[in-house]
């Protein structure tokens, strides 16, 4: 064994706390799975056998265990106040509130109020309310590699080289970096290959890791088990969010309340805007009320989950629009259709939005055989949810060369989590007329690649894409002036196409773009190499919106609800690599299906029973319908190519539509997730 060390031999002094596990407990605890020491030795089973040995006395205290007594205060999780918290997702947060944060120590970490209208005259004056409350649990992400992290110290003090399964490399040398109070030239982040992250992995390890190489001179490794991952880690918040809906006499929404209790563990994260946004933002209404409330528990923090809290916000929402629906005796979908947002509409925070194609997925869903044959199977049902997602967005760079053999390299430093880098080859080879096979991608680390933002938020292909056919476009530019001096001919003449120039009539004429940048490389005189640094940064993103329809089956005697078909209509923009796209709507989609009837941490008495997926639910293959994926395709204004963002907006629906279809199918409504065969039984026999 090489050292054992515990919180003070590795506070450096700067921050107490920057992220969950970024320091280890000091003398007090503050939740179930908090590190508190950590042994470092030579091979992982003398660390494992040195960790067998350390013999920690625990004294329990009162905790805070759930939503309702964190609002009491009667226990304070912080009695001093809270400590610095793990960032929230930047670029979705803006929008204008009024907060009643008092900065007085307080479980209730956050109280924001977004409001428009008369609220309480419009709900007294509309001809049917619907006034319920849903509940979600919090949902582990379940990436199959758990969080790892190897750690380098440089020749020089102070000097350390991170090596990350993450998915933002500048967002871990900025953490690092101001944790441990070192320069951020001094902190290399090296991003690796990420075996599933889906919003958590933002370096919830990486300085704790990094303070441990630096204390003991040495390189440290450091590999979460399963266990601990799923009680260390960051997942989704458990909710508890009350909808009053009301509608007039037309079906036209005309007011919505909504009081949203956020936990968000033992940090801060920051739920409350995007929720708000979404959640008072799929349909017209003139007089809303959305209050979110972000409370402190004692419970591991909460993090990013692929479109974090919409899926909780709009199983609220996307059920009480249900059952408005039904209390007027209105089809579902052209009730939504009647008060679906458009362009210029306005969001819950009362920002309006671009455009978008909330409105066009409907009218698809419309269409959809599914949805025409639903109502002819006893206890069969399909359920209607709408969902969607904002997009972040940010500044990028990239750059672009094409070297003497012709291979056109691309130098990038975003992280691929998804394939993203495919869709990058493509804005390329399509810009250039080369062969995707003929382009190659350059990750680069936080020294020598360009910047690029973190890949979440569905931000990269709009964000980094622009950078991209930036450089691209100034690297064709290029070579057509290269071509046309090579040729003697105007560069309006010269023709790119299949990795060589021509001259536009005379076919017979033609040089390759190997040949060119060997020109622009060794003419003395000429206009140098063939290369260019790209930039872009968005005015505005490109939101993205679903419509999904779900069949289930519910067995009378048992409850047991069988999803067997589900359809996920989405605006794309344009699909620029269609099966990633297909896969990415795949994939979330079975996300927010598994939202709705299987996942769910639980705890008892403040600690997760559920820490290991021999104990934790969620589907396996054969527990999934059958997906179907429907693009459509309205282009963005801002996105290359009019492409829209992909990966959050397919998780945001499916437990909603769950929810709807148990409805249609056995007649009850369903109010927590995950949904249970007990539950859906006691409901039905309820309503017998």
């Amino acid at each position: 064994m090489t050292a054992v060390l515990r919180g003070p031999d590795l506070d450096r002094g700067r921050v107490a706390h920057s992220r969950p596990s970024l320091l280890l407990a000091g003398d007090e605890v503050v939740f179930a799975g908090q590190p508190v020491a950590v042994v470092v030795a030579t091979s992982e089973a003398a660390a494992s056998d040195g960790a067998a040995l350390l013999d920690v006395e625990y004294e329990a205290l009162d905790s805070v265990d759930s939503l309702e007594g964190a609002e009491t205060d009667e226990v304070m999780v912080w009695p001093h106040g809270t400590p610095t918290a793990a960032s929230s997702q930047a670029g979705l947060h803006g929008a204008e509130t009024s907060s009643s944060d008092s900065g007085s120590a307080s479980n209730v970490d956050e109280r924001r109020v977004f409001e428009r209208g008369d609220v309480e005259g419009a709900l007294s004056g509309a001809h049917v309310v619907i006034d319920r409350t849903y509940r979600n649990a919090r949902v582990h992400q379940a990436y199959l590699e758990p969080h790892a992290v190897v750690a380098v110290p440089g020749v020089r003090p102070g000097e350390v080289t991170v090596h990350t399964s993450t998915q933002g490399q500048y967002v871990v040398r900025a953490e690092v970096a101001g944790a441990l109070g070192l320069r951020e030239r001094d902190v290399k982040v090296v991003p690796m290959t990420v075996g599933g992250g889906f919003g958590a992995k933002y370096g919830i390890l990486d300085a704790l890791v990094a303070a441990t190489a630096l204390h003991v001179r040495a390189p440290v490794r450091m590999v979460l088990s399963r266990t601990e991952d799923m009680l260390t880690t960051t997942p989704t918040p458990e909710t508890s969010i009350r909808v009053r809906l009301g509608v007039d006499a037309e079906g036209r929404v005309s007011a919505l309340d909504v009081r949203a209790v956020i936990d968000n563990g033992v940090f801060r994260f920051g739920h409350a805007g995007i929720v708000a946004t979404v959640i008072g933002g799929m349909y017209r209404c003139e007089h809303v009320r959305i209050e979110t409330v972000e409370v402190l528990t004692n419970r591991a923090p909460v993090g990013a989950y692929r479109a974090p809290g919409v899926p909780q916000a709009l199983f609220a929402l996307e059920s009480s629009v249900d059952e408005a629906a039904r209390a007027l005796g209105l089809d579902p979908l052209e009730f939504r259709l009647l008060n679906a947002v458009d362009g210029g509409d306005l969001t819950g925070t009362g920002r309006p939005w671009p455009d978008i194609g909330l409105r066009a997925c409907l009218e698809r869903v419309r269409e959809h055989p599914l949805w025409r044959s639903r109502g002819s199977v006893p206890f069969e049902g399909v359920g209607l949810a709408v969902g969607g997602w904002p997009g972040g967005f940010s500044p990028a760079g990239a750059v672009c060369r094409v070297d003497s053999d012709g291979t056109v390299r691309l130098h990038v430093g975003s992280v691929d989590i998804s394939g993203v880098h495919s869709s990058m080859v493509l804005i390329v080879a399509e810009t250039l007329g080369v062969r995707p096979e003929d382009v190659e991608i350059v990750q680069g680390t936080t020294d020598s690649g360009p910047y690029a933002p973190a890949s979440g938020g569905s931000q990269v292909t709009i964000s980094l894409g622009g950078a991209v056919l930036d450089a691209s476009r100034q690297v064709r530019e290029q070579l057509r002036d290269l071509a046309a001096a090579h040729f003697e001919a105007h560069r309006d003449d010269v023709e790119l196409e299949e990795g060589r120039a021509r001259v536009r009539g005379v076919p017979a004429r033609e040089v390759t773009f190997g040949q060119l940048a060997q020109l622009g490389e060794r003419l003395p005189g000429g206009p140098g190499p063939v290369v260019a640094e790209g930039r872009a940064s968005l005015k505005g993103g490109a939101p993205g919106f679903t419509a999904q329809l779900v069949r289930v089956r519910v067995d009378p005697d048992t409850g047991v609800v069988t999803p067997l078909e589900a359809v996920a209509v989405q605006d794309v923009g344009f699909a620029i690599n269609p099966l990633l796209v297909e896969g990415q709507m795949h994939g979330g989609t079975a996300q927010g299906l598994s939202f709705g009837l299987y996942e769910g941490l639980r705890y008892e008495g403040g600690s997760v029973t559920t820490a290991n997926f021999l104990e934790y639910v969620f589907p396996r293959a054969l527990d999934l319908p059958t997906l179907e994926a429907v693009m459509v395709e309205r282009p963005s204004e801002h996105g290359p190519f009019g492409a829209r963002i992909v990966g959050e907006p397919p998780i945001t629906a499916g437990a909603a539509a769950i929810a709807n279809a148990i409805r249609d199918a056995a007649g009850v409504r369903v109010t927590a997730l995950p949904v249970t065969s007990e539950m859906v039984w006691t409901l039905m026999r309820q309503e017998a």
